[in-house]
């Protein structure tokens, strides 16, 4: 692979986009990994009585599905992820396509690192455009070259 952008490559306003169907296996994975197998995410028959009419995806599948795509975008140059915040705004359910749009909002020198911290802010939305979910990162980004 390629090395990703580097911070000398990133300007304020850079927008970048990636979207992904969230499956069945993601939030059964999800669930198993994370340990939470809260019926809610795992059984059917339980949240069908509950107030989104059927399962939802965990919302750390949600977050990450947001931040996996640094690790493309930042392949080889990102130092550290150093902060992730995120809002969440509407369920999410097994079979949505999430739709993700990062904005470079701030850049900041850090030459001791021959690099800077990246601020983004991040906007998930579904299939219908409904925002499911908003986020901010900081990312300490080498330059490239």
């Amino acid at each position: 692979m390629l090395p990703g952008r580097g911070y000398n490559e990133l300007s304020l306003g850079d927008v970048f986009e990636s979207a992904m169907t969230l499956t069945e296996t993601h939030v059964v994975l999800g669930a198993g990994l994370f340990g939470d197998f809260n019926p809610l995410h795992v059984n059917e028959s339980w949240a069908k009585k509950g107030r989104f009419g059927t399962r939802i995806a965990h919302g750390y599948l949600t977050s990450n599905v947001m931040a996996a795509q640094f690790g493309m975008l930042l392949y080889g140059t990102a130092i550290a992820y150093l902060e992730h915040a995120i809002k969440f705004t509407a369920p999410v359910k097994p079979g949505d396509t999430l739709h993700v749009a990062w904005t470079v909002t701030a850049k900041e020198d850090k030459p001791k690192h021959d690099g800077g911290v990246v601020s983004f802010s991040g906007v998930c939305k579904n299939q219908d455009g409904t925002v499911v979910a908003e986020a901010t990162a900081k990312l300490l980004v080498k330059n490239n070259g």
